[in-house]
């Protein structure tokens, strides 16, 4: 599992032009399959009139979960390329989707995946490469006596509270770099009364 990945910050943009043919590149960060598709579709719905939306998007630290589309260009011609950028850059959680506005001549299958390569490859110039920490969540109960010493750990090692609900049995949901859950779960297990739910990624 990686400690470490990168992705971009915001949406950016390219374009390319070639025979004619015009691409516009948008790349995009996400977090989940469902945000990238969601992305796919509003360029999809403000396009509607381009010849092809063309994308690929990549999720997760470990870079396996990913997908391409060539959106009626020969196949392998579009969205390989698309990914095969996001992959050069080493980059993940982030879609990229490409439209074609067709000029009136044929590009050929080199030029189409020239094309849909260097329009991506503009997207990711343009944007702010971030390297982030990977997260991870632990959610726990705890009685309400052990309030003070909860809230003393949480506050001292400044993680992020999720969630939380008091009531005579609490609850908590923390973020934290994946790497440090492990040591957390166990300082929290030492305070009496706290019961592990949950290590969610």
């Amino acid at each position: 599992m990686a400690d470490f990945y990168k992705t971009i910050e915001s949406l950016s943009q390219g374009v390319y032009k070639e025979k004619m043919s015009k691409f516009l590149a948008f790349a995009c960060p996400v977090s989940t399959a469902e945000e990238a598709r969601a992305v796919i579709k509003q360029y999809q719905n403000k396009y509607h009139d381009a010849r092809h939306v063309c994308w690929a998007y990549m999720i997760g630290t470990a870079r396996d979960e990913y997908l391409s589309s060539d959106n009626g260009e020969p196949s392998g011609t579009a969205g390989k390329p698309i990914l095969g950028q996001i992959n050069s850059f080493g980059l993940t959680n982030l879609v990229i989707v490409v439209v074609r506005y067709f000029g009136g001549i044929k590009l050929g299958t080199s030029g189409l995946i020239g094309a849909y390569r260097e329009a991506a490859r503009l997207a990711l110039d343009a944007a702010v490469i971030l390297e982030l920490h990977e997260q991870a969540r632990l959610v726990f109960t705890f009685p309400y006596l052990a309030m003070n010493d909860v809230m003393r750990l949480v506050k001292g090692e400044s993680l992020k509270v999720v969630e939380q609900a008091f009531d005579n049995v609490c609850s908590m949901t923390l973020e934290a770099d994946a790497d440090k859950i492990p040591q957390l779960q166990q300082r929290l297990t030492d305070i009496a009364g706290v019961s592990i739910i949950d290590k969610a990624p």
